[in-house]
């Protein structure tokens, strides 16, 4: 497996990704409207412009475009980021590839200049940050009004 930066070119596939993962992985905890409007804030056009706001990356095995993540300053903020987008097809959960993800994103210069970052997080990703260091916002154990958990680390 490979990360590498994302390009234009790898959206299409990205967008097709996210989609899969969250029709299937996220199934058991969100509503069928929940994920198609997810879905659409995940779109090709979306990734793109998200790419020109951070740092952006994409798993490969092979050619094949198998996970995703992002990291950007956190509403403009140096001293804070934000980590976002972060899919794994289903196949490939718990081998490794989210955790290479999450180490690379901890290694990029968004990363490494902040002393907070935030990772809103679905219900079913929670665990899986919990595992990698982030910890309740405010120890807030409690989705918000976006039917995500804000979870954060400080460095």
């Amino acid at each position: 497996m490979e990360i590498r930066r994302f390009q234009p070119e790898y959206a299409e596939e990205t967008a097709q990704v996210i989609a899969t993962t969250l029709k299937i992985s996220n199934s058991n905890d969100y509503s069928e409207e929940y994920i198609e409007a997810n879905i659409s804030s995940h779109s090709a056009e979306v990734l793109i412009e998200r790419a020109k706001e951070g740092h952006m990356y994409v798993a490969c095995e092979d050619s094949r475009i198998i996970g995703c993540g992002a990291i950007a300053g956190y509403w403009g903020s140096t001293a804070e980021s934000i980590l976002l987008t972060i899919f794994v097809l289903p196949d490939y959960q718990g081998k490794g590839v989210g955790k290479q993800i999450i180490q690379t994103l901890e290694q990029d210069e968004y990363f490494l200049r902040a002393k907070r970052i935030e990772i809103p997080a679905s219900i079913t990703a929670v665990e899986f940050y919990k595992k990698m260091g982030y910890d309740y916002k405010n120890g807030v154990a409690e989705v918000d009004d976006e039917l995500l958990y804000r979870l954060e680390k400080f460095r």
